[in-house]
């Protein structure tokens, strides 16, 4: 049976980006609409909250836990306010492929409606089967006094039910549903991964055949650049998670893209630029002025801005029956690697995939920036002891 999910004052189920625009532009403070005529969002939460996420469970783990108890009396709290305030509801799937799509929602305060049509902007579209499997219920206006940041990400992953309090930054959402398909992906045998992907068509490869890459890396290191950047005719697949299954069978996530912004040049980055400058982009803590004009090379309110945007936007490849994974690149932004580029053994690729080394940036929150950072899987995400990701890597 579907989570039941709490009564609310109204609910607005899968409204047009158009109805949502309405309503950003008629609610929302810090809003700007662009020279581009997309609308930027300056959120007060300029990046992810790792130290206010916490596993719900009774059980020694790994990573940071809640007990059930006191997760219990935060849901009764959040139920408790969604009942005097109107909702948003966002429905589709993770995942576009019949027999590994995973159905997912989130329900939203009508009070942030840039964050459920970006987000709606990254499921699937669901159909006559949709079944709700995962489900995040977000209250920006609804502080945690006492946690970190007065905020609050519980990750209850006996129900997959996802609770944000208090942050308004779209990642919560993004990464709230995403969080709970990596422990699904997993216990299907097979290992999701911090990845983008790309295809090098048949005409331009040794093989005569399509063949598909993987690119690993943390927020920063260049995954979605490299990802998106034309190398023989290369096509875009996905910028952020895969699913690797047994004999290499490969599925996509997203229907859409959450690049990061900052420093981007339509002569570098002409994909994502396109992209990021389309009337259906939403932009999130990007430099505009009050003119509108947007400066991607403003880093004085966070070098951490992003926008989100649809795959029908940009040049790709249909994210569905994709070809076995043939390449698998892990990247690694510092400036004391020799040699620049090694080609690694399993055994090898194994270890460095759980070293995780990287530089930090300014999608970890200001404190990491600048700093290494050894993430294991390069997967912030993880749910449980690390070494299994890079035990499932080398058996699969």
């Amino acid at each position: 049976m579907p989570f039941e999910l709490p009564s609310a004052k109204a609910v607005h189920e899968n409204p047009s980006q158009d109805q949502m625009r309405e309503w950003v532009l008629a609610l929302m403070p810090r809003v700007t609409v662009t020279e581009f005529d997309n609308i930027n969002y300056q959120a007060e939460t300029k990046a992810r909250l790792a130290p206010s996420t916490f596993f719900v469970s009774d059980a020694p783990n790994a990573k940071p836990t809640i007990s059930r108890e006191e997760a219990d009396e935060w849901a009764r709290k959040q139920d408790a306010h969604i009942a005097e305030q109107e909702m948003i509801l966002i429905e589709g799937y993770i995942g576009p492929d019949p027999e590994f799509r995973t159905g997912s929602r989130l329900f939203m305060e009508k009070t942030q409606a840039n964050i459920p049509a970006m987000q709606q902007q990254l499921y699937f579209p669901k159909d006559d089967d949709y079944e709700p499997e995962f489900t995040v219920i977000y209250t920006p206006s609804l502080k945690a006094p006492g946690k970190p940041n007065d905020c609050l990400i519980t990750v209850d992953l006996d129900n997959y039910v996802t609770r944000v309090f208090g942050s308004d930054y779209f990642g919560e959402s993004k990464m709230g549903g995403l969080r709970m398909w990596n422990h699904l992906v997993y216990q299907r045998g097979g290992l999701a991964m911090h990845s983008g992907a790309k295809v090098f068509p048949a005409e331009n490869t040794a093989s005569g055949e399509e063949e598909l890459a993987l690119i690993i890396g943390l927020s920063g290191t260049g995954k979605t650049t490299t990802t998106f950047r034309n190398v023989k005719g290369s096509l875009p697949v996905q910028d952020d998670f895969i699913a690797l299954m047994p004999n290499g069978v490969v599925h996509a996530t997203e229907d859409g893209c959450f690049a990061k912004t900052f420093g981007l040049d339509p002569d570098d980055e002409p994909t994502i630029h396109g992209g990021a400058t389309s009337r259906q982009a939403w932009l999130e803590s990007v430099a505009v002025d009050e003119d509108g004009k947007v400066d991607f090379f403003d880093a004085s309110y966070t070098a951490n801005g992003r926008c989100t945007f649809g795959l029908d936007m940009i040049r790709h490849r249909d994210p569905r029956d994709l070809p076995k994974a043939k390449y698998l690149f892990i990247l690694n932004r510092n400036e004391d690697i020799i040699p620049a580029v090694a080609k690694l053994k399993p055994e090898q690729a194994a270890h460095f995939f759980m070293l995780g080394e990287t530089k930090g940036t300014s999608a970890g929150g200001a404190a990491e920036a600048g700093k290494k950072l050894r993430v294991p899987g390069t997967n912030p995400f993880w749910f449980e002891n690390d070494a299994s990701q890079a035990n499932r890597l080398l058996e699969l």
